[in-house]
């Protein structure tokens, strides 16, 4: 299987570069050229399926910062909470469950959430990934509250064992998208705290908070 994927991306790679040329040679100048002046460079620089191969596998590789992912691995119990404008407390939703594990062989970290929120049926959906290449950490949710997905990326302090992202989520009643910045905080292995805020009119304020604790 790995020599499969391995072969696959080769080729996408491969593909991706025979098409580039493709597009390189249909284009022309408006301007009136003299070809005879010109001197072709008929030369093509040789694929390197060796390094290819090399850094699709590297790409594909579970490392360090997925080993770090997995230490979250297992079942979680949940309180959200919502904050008004002046940081004053909306509205709270303890009692909600969280299943968190890796999957796709350690490669992503995915949880998922169930509950009652405010009185309604709640599910919601995280994955976080680390992307190899990038160097960068990447969060998607999605929940039975919206339609939407919300993305965002950021990094990690090893030294304050946080998370920062930003990102962009839809306001309901606009359509437009909002900035957002979420800090997620490893307070030791058992304790966790996800604190989001949104920036509107160009002032940033608290908006909800997730506390998890390991049952």
């Amino acid at each position: 299987m790995k020599n499969l994927l391995l072969a696959t991306g080769v080729t996408l790679l491969f593909a991706t570069a025979c098409q580039s040329e493709k597009k390189g040679s249909s284009t022309t100048d408006s301007l009136s050229v003299d070809t005879n002046t010109i001197v072709k460079d008929t030369t093509k620089a040789p694929v390197d399926s060796a390094a290819m191969m090399k850094a699709w596998e590297t790409y594909m590789t579970p490392g360090n910062e997925h080993q770090m992912l997995s230490k979250s691995a297992g079942n979680w119990d949940v309180d959200i909470t919502f904050y008004n404008a002046d940081g004053s407390i909306m509205s709270s939703s303890p009692g909600i469950k969280a299943e968190t594990k890796m999957i796709l062989g350690g490669r992503y970290q995915h949880s998922t959430y169930k509950g009652n929120m405010d009185g309604m049926p709640f599910e919601g959906m995280n994955t976080l990934a680390y992307d190899n290449a990038r160097k960068v950490y990447i969060s998607t949710w999605i929940d039975n509250m919206g339609t939407g997905l919300m993305y965002a990326e950021g990094n990690f302090v090893e030294s304050k064992k946080q998370m920062t992202f930003k990102g962009t989520s839809t306001e309901p009643t606009s359509g437009k998208q909002i900035p957002f910045r979420e800090v997620f905080t490893m307070i030791d292995d058992n304790n966790q705290l996800m604190e989001m805020y949104d920036t509107k009119e160009g002032k940033e304020t608290k908006t909800m908070s997730i506390k998890l604790t390991r049952k």
